[in-house]
């Protein structure tokens, strides 16, 4: 079983020192994570007997000191590091891990925006430190005001499955947004003006854009073209 996650494809390794969540928001729906959990819990994987439970790993925190080679880290692709049961001393580790290790550029999304404006004073937020939130429609567009608020130096927003017009966006300080339509059983439409109203936005702010897919019950068939162009930017610290 091999299910898409939302920025996979600009990583080369998830790091999932906490595995399971809990749905807070409309884009939860059709977890993919929650899927893949329930799977590997079927196929007795040790590291998901709790299924889709928060479950802490404390002996993975300190498995990126073993990577020498440079490597883009997803954090936790399989829960949400801000989750409100997600201890701060827990939280605090995982950010000294990262701080030592500055050959490898970590990315960490959440929806839990109001806790990450809470504890962001509180953690160290080294250069190779990417903080993200997902909206993925206007009633989560206040995430970004939180996300703009914390110390990391590094931003973005991902806007997928994006379920709904964003409006007008303050993308003052956000360094890139991917946006994308939601794939699998049960997906929800995506509509072009959505798209195109991100990406207009992002052109005149000068923020990165990158379209991921348009996803749908046949993914790979829909593709990724955005009025015939493909748009794969990333940013240059991460190429």
């Amino acid at each position: 079983m091999k299910l898409k996650n939302n920025i996979n494809e600009w990583t080369e390794k998830s790091w999932n020192p906490v595995t399971g969540c809990t749905k807070i928001s409309n884009g939860c729906t059709n977890c993919y994570a929650e899927k893949v959990a329930v799977w590997l819990e079927n196929m007795k994987n040790p590291r998901y007997l709790n299924g889709f439970d928060l479950t802490l790993h404390e002996d993975k925190i300190n498995v990126p000191l073993r990577w020498r080679k440079p490597r883009r880290v997803f954090v936790n692709s399989m829960s949400d590091l801000f989750h409100e049961r997600v201890p701060f001393e827990f939280i605090e580790k995982v950010f000294e891990v990262m701080n030592k290790c500055q050959q490898h550029l970590f990315m960490i999304l959440t929806k839990r925006s109001e806790r990450l404006e809470e504890l962001s004073p509180k953690l160290n937020w080294s250069d190779n430190i990417w903080m993200g939130v997902t909206v993925e429609d206007e009633n989560c567009k206040n995430r970004i005001d939180l996300l703009k608020g914390c110390e990391a130096a590094h931003k973005f927003i991902s806007a997928e499955p994006l379920l709904s017009d964003l409006g007008d966006l303050n993308l003052d300080g956000i360094d890139w947004i991917f946006v994308g339509g939601e794939s699998g059983k049960g997906c929800r439409e995506m509509k072009e003006e959505w798209v195109l109203n991100v990406k207009g936005q992002c052109e005149k702010e000068g923020v990165i854009f990158t379209f991921k897919q348009w996803g749908g019950v046949r993914r790979k068939e829909n593709g990724s073209l955005l009025q015939g162009k493909i748009y794969d930017d990333m940013p240059k610290v991460m190429r």
